[in-house]
């Protein structure tokens, strides 16, 4: 009866794999210029989107004359 309540032993583990190679710290030119174009990409991005909004921090910068103007022309 007292094989019944026994825990079987736990096989031993393997060995650990062996360490990948650290990453070379050199940048290849090809690498260099992709990255400079996806930085360039993402400047010009940034800037087309932020001509288009029109509110500040201090709210709403249209003067007067711009709010006056409806689907038909100035008022």
């Amino acid at each position: 009866m007292g094989s019944i309540f026994k825990r079987p032993k736990m096989p031993p583990l393997p060995p650990p794999p062996p360490a990948p190679e650290p990453p070379s710290d050199e940048i290849s030119p090809e690498e260099k210029e992709r990255i400079a174009k996806e930085q360039a990409r993402v400047r010009r991005n940034r800037k087309g989107k932020r001509s288009t909004i029109l509110t500040g921090p201090m709210g709403i910068q249209e003067s007067e004359e711009e709010q006056l103007e409806s689907l038909l022309g100035k008022k």
